[in-house]
């Protein structure tokens, strides 16, 4: 097979679809009014932001006015996690998580942490997953937040949302789940799964990077994150992106209505290039639940060799994937979610992760199953490591 180009890095971005770009277009160039002025060509504008509005709403079975436009999913996490905190300050300051979420909620944890609140981390299994038992014995008199994500971004599992929900619900308790890998892969209802605060990000699913969503639900007064001008029903300040907001609608509408037989396709290609490699290359372990896994995700660790060499050897084969290291971040440590899972700092540092979407294809399969055994065996023989 002659040399390709290989994108299998979805779950860090996506390629923007050709239907955003062209739904979006207009609003660059011929309906670029302010959403907030008053007279009528910004009124364009204005309904744009509200049909986008709905758009998410529905995706998600929530109301058009529990959605709020943000840059991304990092400020959504932020969000909710310093607004839920403020908000039950004086009721509690326990909050329980999870020790593998996003960064943007590590941080924003260490940061109330500071501020006296104090975190349990559930235990996360081999498989990726938290048990609902746990979650449950966590749970204190003065607990007020449960922050899980829905899906981990680097090894795929799908955690028992519906179920986490409803122990939180019960409790009275607000429950805020990071979404930016689920939304437009799985199926989200934040009503049936009791959610009261998600993040989501564009970038994710062929929207532009630079916009995301925040689902707050109805009678959930969190205070603001930025304080500015009325925009978003004054609660998030600063004049509205709407090409990417109409970008970000138009992409999870596809998304949703595509969802089934797209994720059908798309887990196949998972499926087959999991079972491929585990025939070809021996001493690789498959991370995160085989079952409870996004459709597009694949992360392996390739024993005896380092994550960073096989991206790099990929790279030159025309393969985009990423590395289960931090190495390319400047640090020598492991990635914090394969340690959250049991790996050791050597299994660690030989993980891969391959992620499909959209525009994958099983040619992508064949040529990495053709590409990654050779590059496999040429580094273990270089390897100071050795096979044990």
């Amino acid at each position: 097979m002659e040399k390709r180009f290989v994108y299998a890095d979805n779950a860090a971005t996506t390629r923007v679809s050709d239907e955003v770009v062209a739904a979006m277009l207009p609003y660059f160039t011929e309906n670029y009014g302010n959403p907030s002025a008053v007279y009528g060509f910004a009124g364009k504008a204005k309904e744009a932001i509200e049909k986008a509005r709905g758009q998410v709403a529905a995706a998600l079975n929530a109301e058009p006015s529990e959605i709020f436009f943000l840059s991304c999913g990092t400020e959504a996490d932020n969000w909710a996690l310093k607004g839920a905190a403020a908000l039950k300050k004086d009721k509690g300051r326990h909050i329980i998580s999870t020790p593998f979420e996003h960064h943007a909620i590590l941080h924003s944890l260490d940061t109330l942490k500071k501020e006296g609140f104090e975190v349990t981390f559930l235990p996360v299994y081999d498989n990726g997953r938290v048990k609902v038992e746990d979650l449950k014995a966590a749970i204190r008199e003065d607990t007020i937040l449960v922050s899980i994500m829905f899906a981990n971004n680097e090894i795929g599992s799908v955690q028992p949302i519906a179920e986490i929900g409803a122990v939180c619900r019960e409790k009275g308790i607000l429950f805020h789940t990071d979404a930016v890998q689920a939304i437009g892969h799985v199926p989200v209802d934040v009503k049936a799964m009791n959610i009261d605060m998600l993040s989501l990000s564009g970038h994710k699913f062929h929207a532009p990077k630079g916009i995301g969503a925040m689902y707050l639900r109805k009678g959930i007064s969190i205070p603001n994150f930025m304080d500015g001008g009325g925009q978003e029903k004054r609660r998030r300040a600063g004049t509205e992106s709407v090409p990417f907001i109409v970008g970000l609608g138009t992409a999870i509408e596809i998304a949703t209505n595509k969802l089934p037989e797209e994720s059908k396709r798309v887990a196949a290609l998972r499926d087959k290039l999991i079972d491929g490699i585990l025939e070809r290359i021996p001493d690789v372990k498959v991370n995160g639940d085989r079952v409870h896994r996004l459709p597009g995700n694949v992360n392996v660790s390739i024993k005896f060799v380092e994550g960073e060499s096989l991206l790099m050897m990929l790279d030159a084969n025309g393969i985009c994937a990423a590395s289960g290291s931090a190495c390319t971040s400047g640090s020598l440590d492991p990635s914090h979610v394969l340690m959250a899972i049991g790996l050791d700092h050597a299994t660690a540092h030989g993980s891969l992760r391959f992620s499909f979407a959209d525009y994958s294809t099983e040619e992508d399969v064949d040529y990495i199953l053709e590409k990654l055994p050779p590059i496999v065996e040429r580094l273990r023989a270089m390897s100071p490591l050795g096979r044990e």
